[in-house]
């Protein structure tokens, strides 16, 4: 019998990218949380060919193509992918990078290849402008990274060769969090590398007070585990630097939520371009309130989730392996 791998990544929010102006010879840099939900859960065994048989339309497409393109450059003869549960594309949960990273490493695993994550992302070609995504498939929790070197310039991940940056601080996240996104899907593609060509770079007093928020306000609140200073930094972060521009750029009813989730929460933000707005709770509790509210309100999407404090998980019969450790019984 063919060995099965199931690989469970994380999502993320991602809270903001920290310097797009490079004037001091770095760029980008970003601030994110990994979460339990929602998370893509793929069930992957060796095959010759590579083959999908779930999934339809954009994401079995993707799933498809990145399962070919790591067979080809790896020269493995194929996969049988099935694809359990997703994660909703183009809506700020960072979907593309964990179904990659996850099909990747899969893929490898069921043929009996352990490559390091960061290895991984360079091969599917991962964490080019935002490192938050690799970290968090990787480790899981709150992250920071530290950007690239200037010379790379303003380009999203999807456009940009440069490999994952480096993880500056990675910390648990304790607290529950409430998203909710309505139809539409956030700027990807074409219509996100626009976004950068148009507002990069961004004035440098800009992301000194983007940077001043994150050093002097988000990280010790994290480590201090002071919910309501955390969410208050993360208000803040809303009109500063280049979280600002992307908040500027969003559609529909999607600023109506998120000030509704800021007024009823701890704090909360906008992932990415959106549509995803997330707030802060304390319990379940109250999220479970937050969340019943928001449907209410807006009839929109909405879950309760929590931090995702491992990263994602490969699966072999009973035994389970965190992405970054070895393997081990649970």
């Amino acid at each position: 019998m063919r060995k099965e791998i199931r690989i469970r990544t994380p999502s993320r929010l991602h809270l903001s990218l920290l310097d797009m102006n490079g004037g001091i010879g770095r760029v980008d840099g970003g601030v994110g949380i990994a979460l339990m939900e929602p998370h893509f859960d793929l069930s992957i065994r060796r095959a010759r060919g590579v083959s999908c048989d779930t999934g339809e339309g954009e994401l079995k497409r993707t799933v498809l193509e990145t399962a070919k393109r790591v067979c080809k450059l790896l020269h493995l003869p194929g996969a049988e992918i099935r694809v359990r549960s997703t994660i909703p594309q183009h809506v700020g949960f960072g979907s593309k990078t964990q179904l990659y990273l996850g099909l990747a490493r899969g893929i490898l695993n069921s043929w009996g290849i352990y490559l390091p994550v960061r290895e991984i992302a360079r091969i599917v070609g991962r964490g080019g402008t935002s490192g938050i995504g690799v970290a968090a498939f990787q480790y899981g929790g709150f992250i920071v990274d530290g950007g690239h070197s200037a010379e790379k310039g303003f380009l999203p991940s999807h456009f940009s060769q440069e490999e994952a940056p480096p993880v500056l601080i990675r910390r648990d996240f304790p607290w529950w969090v409430v998203c909710a996104w309505p139809r539409g899907r956030g700027a990807f593609g074409a219509v996100e590398r626009g976004v950068f060509e148009k507002y990069c770079p961004i004035p440098a007093t800009d992301v000194e007070k983007a940077t001043r928020i994150v050093l002097m306000k988000l990280i010790p609140a994290i480590i201090e585990e002071d919910l309501n200073e955390f969410g208050n930094a993360v208000n803040m972060l809303q009109r500063v630097g280049f979280k600002a521009i992307e908040n500027k750029l969003k559609r529909g009813s999607v600023g109506a939520i998120l000030e509704y989730i800021q007024r009823n929460s701890a704090g909360g933000g906008l992932s990415s371009f959106g549509p995803v707005c997330f707030g802060l709770c304390e319990s379940r509790g109250e999220a479970r309130m937050l969340e019943e509210d928001i449907r209410a309100e807006f009839g929109t999407n909405a879950l309760v989730t929590r931090g995702n404090n491992t990263g994602a998980v490969a699966m072999e019969g009973r035994q389970t392996q965190n992405i970054h450790g070895g393997l081990g019984i649970r």
